[in-house]
């Protein structure tokens, strides 16, 4: 079995074992700080990270910049970079933020970039994270997840039946989630980007992009959130109304540009731009 299907198997099946273990109802702030800090230690285990400290103090620095624009937090964030090539950006419960390689090496510039971390903050920063687990929290659900790991790791026509299950399951509660919380998680970025220094405007060209470089399948950081083109629209209808101040950074003097080479030259892998 490829190692990425198998990690992610795992992965699934630890938030599965998690979520069955967080009870009833929405977790407390402590309760969301704990199941972060396991799965983020499982995460460290099963995902492949790039370590370089001058490409991780780049992705801190400008998460760190997003969170104090957001204000007072219970939080304490991490910010990760992951070696996948896929479009797709993350965040666990209580701050942990994913952000893959395919992401940076596809931005154009550091709006782009930072436009996706706040969309990602903005999902811890509302609790959609923790207030998500009461919806996935019914036996039937919980139980077709875990059949959907059960697939992962057992592979073949024995595990077809259940496959299909889980996945149409999962897919049932993450379309809930996005047509309420994917909205509000762009709301949250056009608000505070332009408090961290970012243009805003980088949020909805990246959109463009994925779009673009999807083609008839939409990359993973936009398969479970509403129609990009309504996205687009929604998020450009926001920004408009906005009293925007001047000067705000759409580029960063070419920092993201040395960021991207590095990582190039660490994982041989290439933006599709």
């Amino acid at each position: 079995m490829p190692r990425r299907r198998r990690d992610a198997g795992r992965a699934l099946l630890a938030a599965v074992l998690v979520l069955g273990l967080a009870g009833c109802g929405t977790l407390s702030v402590d309760q969301e700080k704990q199941l972060g800090a396991e799965m983020a230690a499982d995460a460290r285990r099963e995902l492949d990270f790039v370590r370089e400290p001058v490409v991780v103090h780049y992705i801190e620095e400008i998460g760190r910049s997003l969170v104090h624009a957001a204000g007072p937090t219970p939080y304490k964030f991490h910010f990760y970079v992951v070696d996948d090539n896929e479009l797709n950006a993350f965040a666990g419960p209580a701050g942990y933020v994913y952000i893959q390689t395919g992401i940076i090496l596809n931005a154009a510039n550091v709006s782009e970039l930072a436009g996706v971390m706040a969309h990602e903050v903005g999902h811890v920063e509302l609790r959609h994270i923790a207030k998500n687990y009461n919806k996935q929290k019914g036996a039937g659900v919980l139980y077709s997840l875990g059949s959907l790991a059960a697939a992962i790791f057992v592979p073949g026509p024995v595990a077809a039946g259940s496959q299909m299950l889980g996945k149409l399951a999962a897919m049932g509660v993450l379309n809930t989630f996005s047509r309420e919380a994917e909205s509000e998680a762009d709301a949250f970025a056009v608000k505070v980007m332009p408090a961290a220094g970012y243009d805003p405007h980088g949020l909805t060209t990246f959109f463009q992009t994925l779009l673009k470089e999807g083609g008839p399948h939409a990359p993973a950081f936009l398969s479970s959130h509403p129609a990009t083109e309504d996205r687009i629209a929604a998020t450009g209808k926001l920004i408009q109304e906005a009293n925007l101040p001047e000067g705000l950074r759409v580029s960063d003097g070419g920092k993201l540009e040395i960021i991207q080479r590095r990582i190039r030259l660490l994982t041989g892998r290439a933006s599709s731009r």
